[in-house]
């Protein structure tokens, strides 16, 4: 079901990870991000998946919320994986079978993990951090950008209200879905022609419904006298503190880890 997907939903708990400054957070999933893509062998990925893992534990975050994550993205993963098995070229390659090469096989499952390190740390980030906060941690980060007068507070409160609405529509569909096979709707047999034109049905109240809560919701904003214009004051201010340190800190030791690690052994790509 639909409901199963993680993405746009917070797991509240009190962990370290929770409790960190939400503009330490994306600067840090940035780094990661670009950690994933400096690293050249498998056993940087070896150090990336237990970065991964020791985060997971540390902010008590099921370690299952991270497996369903990756189902929103793993027609992808496969696709791609594929694609590189076939159309991958190396010179003196060794044959495995047909035209699968040992090289091919080796790039393709590096590229795959490299696609779920990508999505595991984005949600991770998601699940540990509340919409609000991360919406004020990306105007706080994009607030130099006020002085050639872009819109930042305009854009966080449209990333705000995305976040917010993509759980409440996920939930929606699925509702949708359970009313629509309730009547005897077929949703999984059939050729993939069939299948699309079955979503019909699902896709047609979900958008009446979207139409109907972003009207809703401007109608509220316009009752509270909402504008953006008027400076705005927070309930709670970011501020960052020493588990922001340490995270920085930790972080710093991991690049290291991996930049030794491909300069010692070596790498694929």
């Amino acid at each position: 079901m639909l409901s199963d997907i993680t993405f746009g939903q917070y797991y509240p708990a009190s962990s370290f990870v929770h409790k960190m400054d939400a503009r330490i957070k994306l600067l840090l999933l940035i780094a990661y991000i670009v950690l994933v893509f400096v690293v050249k062998n498998f056993y940087g990925f070896l150090v990336v998946y237990g970065v991964l893992l020791f985060l997971t534990l540390l902010a008590k975050v099921p370690i299952t919320s991270l497996i369903k994550s990756a189902s929103a993205v793993v027609f992808i993963i496969i696709f791609t994986f594929i694609l590189n098995i076939f159309f991958y070229k190396t010179n003196n390659p060794t044959y495995l079978f047909w035209i699968i090469t040992k090289e091919a096989l080796e790039f393709s499952t590096f590229m795959a993990l490299r696609l779920l390190a990508l999505v595991f740390f984005s949600m991770l980030l998601n699940l540990t951090t509340t919409p609000v906060a991360l919406t004020d941690g990306i105007e706080s980060l994009l607030k130099p950008l006020k002085v050639i007068k872009f819109p930042v507070h305009e854009l966080a409160l449209v990333m705000s209200i995305a976040l917010r609405f993509i759980p409440i529509l996920m939930s929606e569909a699925d509702r949708i879905i359970m009313a629509q096979k309730a009547r005897g709707a077929d949703f999984e047999s059939g050729n993939l022609l069939k299948r699309a034109k079955a979503m019909l049905p699902v896709l047609i109240p979900l958008l009446i419904s979207s139409f109907r809560r972003a009207e809703e919701l401007g109608d509220a904003m316009d009752s509270r006298c909402y504008s953006s214009s008027s400076k705005r004051t927070k309930f709670r201010k970011l501020k960052a503190g020493w588990r922001d340190l340490v995270a920085v800190i930790f972080t710093a030791i991991i690049f290291t880890a991996v930049i030794l690690l491909n300069n010692y052994v070596g790498g694929l790509v």
